[in-house]
């Protein structure tokens, strides 16, 4: 095999937040208006745009080496590869999506039991029907190219099963949850031949670790601040760390300062604990990467 990785990058709704994540762990994709194929500065890596429905498929069989799609596809299309990574990003927001059930609001469909002879719109269709087998529901399940949404609204189907991620698109077409299906993230795949070649699995796995690090970032902040010598069992009481806050001795003075890693999400309520405890000149910075 050569010293060449030929990577797939998902082509729609995930595009452009998989350029931004691959942008933090410290390559620039670059796409072209009707050119499948973006450049990356990397001379050890080549890109293709492929859909998320067809990238299971295309590193499977070797057309790709590696490539990013959703743990949705890769069970509708029965892939064949190696997972290599989790990664839990999507075009709105780091967190997973969700396939649901969606009805109109004044439907008497209240249960996935109610499905039973009704018509079903979905892109999942393979997925949907081994979740009805399963539980002994006969329905007509149809693909839907597009605009699923749209099918149950205007009748064309009794019920739809489609991704969401904040639910907007259901509620601005007046329709209902019934329940959610699946619950699905971005996974870094790679083919299983590729992963046995040692030149191929290095590229892979140093991929997976900065894209990794990337979004491990994204969920903590650095915060730095200096404290008076005597107050500071009761700061670092305040203080949530990976292992044990940073603590250096300022230059002829009784001050220290110090750093450490917490949570975004819980830096609201740190900073004016920390503020009571004594802590001055506090500065909170946003991190790039972040190897554990």
């Amino acid at each position: 095999m050569s010293n060449l990785l030929k990577l797939g990058i998902p082509k729609g709704s995930l595009e452009a937040a998989t350029r931004d994540l691959f942008s933090q762990a410290g390559w620039t994709i670059s796409t072209r208006s009707r050119n499948y194929f973006p450049s990356i500065d990397d001379s050890e890596i080549t890109c293709s745009l492929v859909r998320s429905q067809e990238m299971g498929t295309y590193v499977t069989n070797g057309v790709l080496d590696a490539g990013l799609t959703g743990q949705d596809w890769l069970a509708e299309t029965n892939a064949d590869v190696e997972t290599i990574s989790h990664l839990v990003y999507s075009k709105a927001s780091d967190q997973p999506c969700r396939w649901v059930l969606v009805v109109p609001h004044d439907s008497s469909i209240r249960t996935v039991q109610d499905l039973e002879g009704k018509r079903i719109s979905t892109e999942l269709v393979n997925f949907t029907k081994a979740y009805l087998s399963a539980r002994n529901i006969h329905a007509c399940v149809e693909f839907s190219w597009g605009a699923t949404e749209a099918k149950v609204v205007e009748g064309l189907a009794d019920a739809a099963v489609e991704i969401t991620e904040t639910e907007s698109t259901i509620k601005a077409h007046g329709l209902r949850i019934v329940c959610d299906l699946l619950q699905t993230h971005t996974v870094f795949v790679a083919n299983k031949a590729s992963v046995r070649d040692p030149w191929k699995r290095k590229k892979i796995d140093q991929i997976a670790l900065l894209l990794e690090s990337a979004l491990m970032a994204r969920k903590k902040v650095l915060l730095k601040m200096n404290v008076p010598g005597d107050r500071l069992d009761e700061l670092v009481r305040q203080l949530p760390s990976l292992h044990a806050p940073t603590i250096n001795r300022l230059y002829g003075d009784d001050w220290l300062a110090v750093e450490t890693v917490v949570s975004k999400k819980e830096v609201r309520k740190i900073i004016p604990l920390l503020k009571s405890a004594g802590a001055e000149g506090i500065l909170e910075f946003e991190l790039r990467k972040m190897v554990t």
